[in-house]
């Protein structure tokens, strides 16, 4: 399994931007995406089950960001607007096999990552 991120790039506050995660290789049960911001913890922006198309949304992009998947394209997308200054991060795309009490905003779920692309916003 691989996951290629891209779309990242430099844009000011109030503008949108669309992040792609490529994937290959298996197909995989759920994906996410997480952020990480210099000096602190990864954290969870959106999951995405593969099948289903079921979604959850992190509580400070809710409203803002969707994320979605291209069957066809074998493609995760993280829609982006009304970016705020906060939103300035390398965000990495992530993919999980677990079945079993899997919960999208955890981290240790996921076994597949992406290299990041960086999003920085400006006011």
């Amino acid at each position: 399994v691989q996951l290629q991120a891209s779309g990242g790039g430099l844009v000011q506050a109030g503008d949108s931007l669309r992040l792609s995660c490529a994937t290959s290789g298996r197909t995989l049960s759920n994906y996410g995406w997480f952020r990480q911001a210099p000096g602190k913890e990864r954290e969870f922006v959106a999951g995405i089950n593969w099948s289903g198309g079921s979604t959850s949304h992190a509580d400070p992009v809710k409203g803002r960001f969707t994320i979605s998947r291209d069957i066809a394209k074998n493609t995760v997308y993280l829609q982006m607007n009304s970016l705020k200054l906060e939103d300035t991060a390398v965000y990495y795309c992530a993919a999980s096999g677990r079945a079993l009490y899997f919960r999208p905003d955890r981290l240790a779920d996921y076994g597949y990552w992406g290299q990041g692309t960086q999003v920085t916003v400006s006011s």
